[in-house]
């Protein structure tokens, strides 16, 4: 098995420089093929105008890669929408799109009804809370979809230091230190189970690109488990040849705190179990501490583990593909 991760790594690996946009673009004229580029967000007012400003005007304006930019909105109280659209972006909000089925809290939720939203064969997935963003994001992970095409599903991968806010340290970055539930859950999840997908760098980062007839087929975690439930039903859908990464630089957002990251790493760790036993397992649930007036008081989350079905089920997508 570590053969074969190192030769998917020396196969399978790049770097943005690896094709420059003209390549790209070239390819893209060739096979005719469109792109999207979806952004999910809540409450992304600071960085989503940013995100979208720099991706209109590097790859829209400068050079026609992108067709579309859709910020799909899941019940942002700031001025979210608002942002996005004035920078350029067609938004959409989660509750309007597939209104037969009622919505539920998450971000694979939205990327699931995202694809009814969108029209571009090959779909891009930003995270809309990136700091000091680069369209390389964008170009490097549609990139290889355009140029090879027996590549399915693309990942960023980058460095992603940790802001540091306690002790003499304050105010510093600690690097490559960000990606503490894919250190403590995810890698060792897919070094165990899966490690044909040991090799992916980044495997809970949400910046990746996939052809839409891959992604009409997946089954999509409601919640944080969405990229990991992704990369291990690929694999099994398309084979681990079909998937791929590229090196974009390095990414910086805002950081969850520990527990926001826990119950991250529980949905993470179900997604994992279903994988491995569906349907013999209950429906669990978190409980995490926070100190009170009385003491430590416990409050309980549910861990998001409902799944949507592969998007070409939906009879809407169907008859919208139809005609």
């Amino acid at each position: 098995m570590l053969e074969e991760v190192e030769r998917w790594l020396k196969t399978r690996s790049w770097s943005v420089t690896d094709r420059p946009l003209h390549r790209i673009l070239a390819a893209k004229r060739a096979s005719g093929s469109s792109v999207s580029v979806v952004l999910p967000a809540l409450n992304e007012e600071e960085t989503v105008g940013e995100i979208v400003a720099a991706i209109r005007h590097d790859l829209m304006h400068q050079a026609p890669l992108v067709d579309e930019i859709v910020v799909v909105d899941s019940g942002s109280t700031d001025r979210t929408s608002a942002v996005a659209a004035a920078a350029g972006a067609r938004v959409v909000h989660r509750d309007e799109i597939l209104p037969r089925i009622p919505t539920v809290p998450g971000k694979g939720e939205v990327l699931w009804r995202s694809l009814l939203a969108t029209s571009g064969d090959i779909v891009c997935f930003i995270d809309a809370d990136l700091k000091e963003f680069s369209s390389d994001f964008v170009s490097g992970t549609v990139g290889p979809l355009l140029t090879d095409p027996d590549v399915d599903l693309v990942k960023g991968m980058y460095d992603r230091p940790l802001a540091l806010s306690d002790g003499p340290a304050s105010g510093r970055t600690a690097a490559g230190q960000g990606g503490r539930v894919t250190e403590l859950m995810a890698r060792p999840l897919l070094n165990m189970h899966w490690p044909q997908l040991a090799g992916f760098v980044q495997p809970l980062g949400g910046e990746y690109a996939a052809r839409r007839s891959l992604l009409e087929r997946l089954p999509f975690p409601v919640g944080y488990g969405v990229e990991l439930g992704m990369l291990v039903d690929a694999l099994h859908l398309v084979g681990l040849d079909a998937l791929a990464q590229v090196d974009v630089g390095v990414r910086k957002h805002r950081h969850q705190d520990g527990q926001a990251l826990g119950r991250m790493a529980a949905a993470i760790y179900r997604t994992a179990q279903l994988r491995l036993a569906r349907g013999h397992l209950i429906r669990p649930v978190l409980t995490q501490f926070e100190r009170g007036a009385e003491g430590f008081e416990p409050r309980t989350f549910s861990v998001d583990t409902e799944e949507r079905p592969p998007m070409a089920e939906i009879e809407e997508y169907a008859a919208r593909r139809a005609a």
